[in-house]
Order: structure tokens, then sequence, then C-alpha cells
């Protein structure tokens, strides 16, 4: 049997998120109380394969009740439940503006007074959570596609298990993505956005991979970064990390940061690992 558990930040996307589990044949419950998770668990595995694939919505609309959640978790390991938990995260100007757009009601804006108040404590509340996560996706800068595109990357191709790799790339002039595990700054290499008939094109053009890649320095710098990855990635997976994030920068994440993450995707995925790609930026 496999359970996920998806919790996070209000407004990040768990509704979305569990709407991608019903879709690739999860049996999904939004909102699930911690203390019946054993039990529900116990009675899936007795159900003879009826139930064979879980996903639930955890977080603060529990109230009190969430407040044994890491308990639950504890309680899952000492009688042997296997599970994975999913953390929605997005950073704060992009949760209120959704809550303005949405004139959805912040679950603990009566007890806080604002929404920016409401999210402080509830990324307080919630850090234990994010730290026993096993994947953690930041869908601030995300579509509902491309969210999409990453839950079904990590769940449905080839499951849930080993080291799941995502090669991010975008633009410094948007933010550092806050699920970085590895930052590699290509702002040194060539601009294609200086040239009129690349300008608006990405780097998932051929072109603009032509382009960036015809230089020996960006030739250099990709086989260095290759080999650099191809040396720590059996690392992570014997320390039993279950997603890495490598992320490839450069001004506007539109051009030589796309060649660079599409090209370790494609390189990753020959060498077997199970990797996504996400250009983060390259549609801004």
């Amino acid at each position: 049997m496999e359970m996920v558990i998806v919790t996070g930040l209000s407004g990040a996307g768990k509704s979305w998120a569990i709407d991608v589990f019903e879709d690739i044949g999860y049996y999904c419950i939004d909102n699930m109380p911690p203390f019946l998770i054993p039990k529900f668990a116990e009675l899936s595995a007795q159900s003879d394969g009826v139930i064979s694939k879980i996903a639930m919505v955890v977080d603060i609309r529990g109230g009190s009740h969430f407040n044994s959640f890491i308990d639950v978790l504890d309680e899952l390991d000492e009688i042997g439940i296997s599970y994975k938990i999913l953390y929605l995260d997005a950073d704060d100007a992009e949760l209120v503006r959704r809550y303005k757009e949405t004139r959805r009601k912040h679950p603990l804006l009566d007890e806080c007074g604002s929404v920016q108040k409401a999210i402080a404590k509830e990324r307080k509340i919630l850090e234990q959570a994010r730290n026993r996560a096993n994947f953690i996706i930041d869908t601030t800068h995300l579509s509902n596609a491309q969210l999409k595109e990453n839950i079904v990357g990590i769940f449905m191709d080839g499951g849930v298990e080993g080291l799941l790799i995502n090669c991010v790339s975008f633009g410094f002039k948007h933010g550092l993505p806050i699920e970085s595990d590895l930052v590699f700054d290509v702002r040194c290499l060539p601009n294609p956005f200086y040239i009129p008939e690349l300008k608006t094109s990405t780097g998932m053009d051929q072109p603009v991979e032509d382009y960036v890649m015809q230089f020996p320095q960006s030739v250099e710098l990709f086989d260095k970064i290759r080999d650099l990855l191809d040396f720590l990635i059996p690392l992570y997976v014997a320390e039993g990390k279950s997603q890495l994030t490598i992320s490839f920068g450069c001004t506007g994440g539109k051009h030589r940061s796309v060649v660079f993450a599409k090209l370790m995707h494609r390189h990753l995925k020959d060498k077997g690992y199970r990797t996504i790609v996400s250009h983060r930026d390259a549609l801004k």
C-alpha cells in the first residue's frame, strides 16, 4: 500500500494537489484528522488491494487535532506503516495575493487578525512537518499544470522509491528557488538575450541551445558540473535522500539556465536516475 500525506501552507495548492492524486488513481481524503490516520491505514491494508494507494490532506484546518500530527507520524513509524509526506510551500507575498484574488478566508485569520500574521503563525506550526517531509514543492511560481507535472513526476513515473532529482531553471532577478539543494550560476556565459532573433525565444528552442553551447566555456562548464554531480549523486543516494533539487540560474531564467537544466535532466535520465525538469521563469 502506498500512502501519501499532503500537508503545507494554506493557499499553497493542496486542494489542486489532491485532485491530481485522484486523477492518477489514488483514493483521496481531504482534511483528514491526524488521529484517524493509523486506523484508516490499517483498514486499507486489510482491504485485499481494493485500496492500494491513498493520498490524504492533513493541515491546520483540523484545529487542535493537528497538534497530534507529529505524534501520529511517530506512531506510524512504530507500527511499521509506510508513508511519504508531500509538503507544499509558497512565499508570503504570493500567498497573500492568492487570498486576495480568491477572497477565501485563512483558517487562522480570526485568531491572528491579518493574513500576514496568520501565515507567519502557520509556518511556525508546520515547521516540524516540513522537516519530516520527503518531498517539498514550492508553488510560488508554478501554474496548476506545472504543479501537476511535478506531482506526476514524483508519484506516478516509477513510484516514489529512490532519489528524485529535479533540475530547475530560474532567473536571479526573480529570486532563488527556496527548495534548491545545489545552485549553479551560468550568468558567466554569453547571453542569447542580446541576439535579436533569439531574444524572444527560450532555452527550450533548439537555436538557443545551439547558440549557448557553441562556446567552449559553455561546454567546459557543463562538463565540470556534470562530473561534480556524477560524483555527488551516488553519495546522496547512499545517504538515503529522497529529493534533490539542482537549480541553474541566469539573469532572467529564459535562455542559458533553461539550456543547462534541460541538458542535465537529459544526462541524468540517461544515467538511469529518476528526474524531472522545471523551467520556473522561462515563460514570464
